[in-house]
């Protein structure tokens, strides 16, 4: 178990360094791809509520530390995610590219709808996504389309960063 959980934080690790460090500073991209909430919802469906919440958490946290956005804020909502994502867990399809595509295009707006919940409590302090905005779509997009290929590059990972079944299910 923890042999998944650091594996996890290394893949989190990377991923948060290529999104904060080289494509935030693309300046033709209005936005951009979230890989960690795509990471976050791949270390939920495949280990459960528990890795979810630990990797949301986690994911949260080094965003904030390297990110603008209020301390805390990220934290709560990959949390959240995780946690929600984890009823998943064995539920699913997760090798199919159609559930791919439909499990990225809900948790893109999933998180849109509590970054808009939290910004209603907070508006002084949490910018919320224009639902109907080009940089909303287009993040919802790029989400959506790489959903299927960052499961595709973490399934790579399994023998690392899913622990071994014990027991009876």
């Amino acid at each position: 178990m923890v042999k998944s959980y650091f594996s996890s934080f290394l893949i989190l690790v990377v991923f948060v360094l290529f999104e904060t460090a080289l494509l935030s500073n693309i300046f033709f991209l209005p936005a951009i791809p979230d890989f960690l909430l795509l990471c976050v919802l791949y270390f939920s469906i495949r280990n459960g509520k528990v890795a979810g919440e630990v990797t949301g958490f986690v994911s949260g946290l080094l965003l904030d530390f390297l990110s603008g956005s209020p301390f805390g804020l990220n934290s709560l909502v990959r949390t959240l995610i995780g946690f929600l994502a984890g009823h998943f867990h064995r539920m699913m399809n997760y090798e199919s590219f159609f559930v791919n595509f439909i499990v990225g295009f809900c948790t893109t707006i999933v998180k849109a709808l509590l970054l808009y919940v939290i910004s209603l409590l907070f508006p002084n302090y949490v910018n919320s996504y224009h639902i109907f905005s080009s940089v909303f779509a287009l993040e919802l997009g790029m989400n959506t389309i790489l959903c299927p290929l960052v499961f595709k590059l973490l399934r790579s990972f399994d023998s690392f960063v899913v622990p071994p079944r014990r027991g009876i299910d």
